[in-house]
């Protein structure tokens, strides 16, 4: 009976980390059909008296699109500027303008890569270790030591989470990829390497020196 259960428990959990990407992508679909489509629709509809499904998001990738051509000429960036002058005048549409445009520049730029590598550090307590994510360096200048800026991800959203800042010393390099690392985040460890493999010292640090100081 105990193993009966303990299998339909394996299958039922695997399942259910199975149909979580269908029903969230289900739901993101939904989403924009419902707040965006049906709305632009109804809209589009009364201005030329007729409309189809689908036809609000193709409208909105045109409108994005279309700011994306201005935004990318001078005149256009000059436009975006004044904006943002204005903006920056106004204190409750400031602070909000301010937090839009870093999570925007974050995202716009992928060459930059946000994540340099995935490290194990301790946190809350010695012997408490979790998967955190490189995104930078600093020197401490009394010091002269070198110390890693760490984003530690809140499982299972891997954009929420805290920034700390630790010693070299104070990490271990699992030798995982960053994809690795964000299926162990996003999975609660459900899904993850099985072991931490052995990464060679002067490896580790030469990534470290590669990585610029900010």
């Amino acid at each position: 009976m105990k193993t009966l259960l303990k299998h339909l428990k394996i299958y039922v959990l695997r399942g259910l980390f199975a149909i979580i990407p269908l029903a969230l992508t289900a739901f993101a679909l939904n989403l924009l059909y419902t707040v965006i489509d049906k709305r632009i629709t109804v809209v589009v509809e009364r201005l030329i008296g007729f409309s189809f499904p689908g036809l609000g998001v193709i409208l909105l990738l045109v409108v994005l699109y279309l700011l994306g051509l201005i935004v990318s000429n001078v005149v256009g960036r000059q436009i975006f500027r004044l904006v943002e002058g204005i903006a920056k005048r106004i204190p409750l549409i400031k602070t909000t303008y301010n937090v839009g445009r870093q999570l925007s520049s974050t995202l716009s730029l992928p060459e930059k890569q946000v994540f340099k590598r995935a490290v194990l550090v301790e946190y809350l307590k010695p012997g408490m270790w979790t998967i955190g994510f490189v995104t930078g360096a600093l020197i401490d200048k009394n010091t002269n030591e070198r110390l890693l800026k760490v984003f530690v991800p809140t499982p299972p959203n891997p954009i929420s989470g805290t920034m700390i800042v630790v010693r070299e010393s104070q990490t271990r390099d699992p030798g995982w990829t960053i994809e690795e690392a964000l299926k162990a985040v996003i999975s609660g460890g459900v899904i993850s390497p099985k072991e931490i493999k052995k990464v060679a010292e002067d490896k580790g640090m030469e990534q470290l020196n590669r990585m610029p100081g900010k």
